[in-house]
């Protein structure tokens, strides 16, 4: 082990607990009503699409985020999926999304017919760089028809995705400014940020609409899950419509009267999810702790800096990470390979989308941000348990 590794491996050490073994990079924590509410769903027999907790979960979601509608899903991509549809992303579209993300943004945009468009990141946020953003739609794009296209593939570009990428959020205001000028539809992929805020608002009320994910590693768990919420009341109405497969109520027709999609929540995942949100404060809070924790211990050694929440906005610190300077990039390998030796799970940045094979022809921007935070990203353990006792 180097000796840069090793330094690392030690600031590790004074955070987490010494009576583990392993440290996972985010498990789940259940301290609440769990067990109480799965038992009584399981107990009323009512464990699929249609329960008390679906509805308890989404109004829970809605009050939490201060959005006026939430709509409980299988999944963080499903959810996307449905922003997407209900966005108006159409086969043939261009959809704007960074390519420092994690694959489901891309394969979510892939599930429509749509190309993702590829931008570049910002090192402050790690998510969508307005500046280098707004620049590029300059070079690009053209309005037409109160409408947005793309000069050199001739495809419209209909909607713009911001990642809030490991809770951290995006600088919104100048992003809608963009969408405002470009006509285009701006998604909020909230996946990582429940309990994350930009100026003072919750993350996913700025966009048309916006995903959450609720899948076992994220701040809170429904096992697996996700969420759309919306401040549009009628969006909201056909967000629950399309993701009950667009069945018209009746005590026993079964019309359907658009395409729609088998996405619901069963009310099982709903019951954890009812616990999980009564604690997300404290969850909150502990990661917080564990996050100034990391600050502490790194502080003082050359060559990485600990990734703080940006100035305009409040992280939930999902996932915390550390940055290695460029001149140690080279290191990232081997810092990886050192901490998971001595097990403490990390993990180094998603590969860019524009490396994944089904996307590599996909129309692009300049990538460089996004190319340098790929060589220097780390992800470090981020469990709220990690925060200790009394913290």
């Amino acid at each position: 082990m180097s000796e840069f590794s090793n330094n690392i491996v030690a600031a590790l050490r004074t955070v987490l607990p010494k009576e583990k073994e392993f440290y996972p990079l985010h498990e789940p924590t259940f301290s609440g009503n769990e067990m109480k509410y799965v038992q009584d769903c399981v107990a009323t027999a009512w464990v699929s699409s249609v329960g008390k907790y679906v509805d308890t979960f989404e109004e829970m979601l809605a009050a939490f985020t201060g959005t006026r509608r939430a709509i409980a899903v299988a999944n963080g991509t499903a959810a996307l999926h449905i922003c997407l549809i209900l966005a108006g992303v159409e086969s043939g579209d261009e959809v704007l999304c960074p390519a420092l993300t994690f694959v489901a943004t891309a394969n979510a945009i892939a599930y429509c017919g749509a190309v993702p468009h590829l931008v570049d990141s910002e090192m402050r946020t790690l998510g969508v760089d307005p500046a280098k953003l707004k620049e590029h739609l300059k070079a690009i794009a053209e309005i037409k028809n109160g409408e947005c296209y793309n000069k050199i593939t001739g495809r419209r570009i209909k909607s713009l995705i911001v990642m809030h990428t490991f809770g951290h959020p995006v600088d919104l205001d100048p992003i809608l400014e963009i969408c405002n000028e470009y006509k285009i539809k701006l998604i909020e992929d909230a996946a990582e940020s429940i309990g994350s805020y930009y100026k003072g608002v919750h993350t996913g009320n700025h966009g048309l609409i916006s995903s959450l994910s609720f899948n076992g590693n994220k701040t809170i768990t429904t096992g697996g899950g996700g969420a759309i919420i919306t401040n549009d009341e009628e969006l909201g109405k056909l967000a629950k419509h399309i993701t009950t497969t667009a069945k018209r109520p009746h005590k026993w027709e079964f019309y359907h009267d658009m395409i729609g999609y088998n996405y619901r929540m069963p009310n099982l995942n709903a019951a954890l999810g009812c616990a999980q949100m009564e604690t997300l404060p404290e969850l909150l809070k502990k990661k917080k702790q564990v996050a100034d924790n990391y600050k502490k211990a790194f502080a003082g050694i050359e060559g990485i800096a600990f990734y703080d929440e940006p100035p305009f906005g409040k992280s939930n610190f999902w996932l915390n990470l550390i940055m290695l300077s460029k001149e140690n990039a080279l290191e990232r390998d081997n810092v990886l390979a050192a901490t998971n030796d001595a097990g403490i799970m990390t993990r180094p940045a998603w590969l860019l989308m524009q490396k994944l094979p089904m996307y590599k022809d996909s129309p692009r921007m300049d990538l460089s941000v996004a190319e340098d935070i790929e060589t220097r990203l780390i992800n470090i353990p981020s469990s709220p348990n990690l925060a200790g006792k009394g913290y």
